[in-house]
């Protein structure tokens, strides 16, 4: 694992986790307390508490290693070669051709099958 990526524990990180399931919680039962409020309005108060939660948790050492973790990710998916449209296009194209092929072929030996039981059943 990345040394990066790895903090210490602080003794208060267990405070801090119980914060955040507090603040959830209270998102949570809100939500379906104020259920008749518009929905405009539990929705920004459940985004304002989601950011807040975030903010608790990632002052934990978990949440900055979990930090740096999508940061480091965010960076190898920009490394990523992606296919052109033409490419994506024509193997778009060889997949749907083998999947005709095959239900064609899947369908006559069907019909075979069927039609061989039929004759020796009767």
């Amino acid at each position: 694992m990345n040394a990066k990526a790895e903090a210490k524990e602080t003794r208060f990180d267990v405070l801090k986790w119980i914060v955040v399931a507090a603040i959830v919680a209270v998102g949570v039962v809100g939500n379906q307390y104020f259920s008749a409020e518009p929905i405009i309005y539990r929705v920004l108060v459940l985004l304002v508490l989601g950011a807040g939660a975030a903010f608790v948790a990632l002052q934990t050492a978990k949440g900055q290693a979990f930090f740096v973790l999508a940061k480091e990710a965010r960076a190898e998916i920009r490394k990523v070669v992606w296919p052109t449209r033409q490419e994506t296009t024509q193997t778009t194209l060889i997949v749907v051709a083998v999947v005709l092929v095959m239900a064609l072929l899947l369908w006559g030996l069907d019909s075979l099958l069927g039609w061989l039981v039929s004759m020796i059943v009767g």
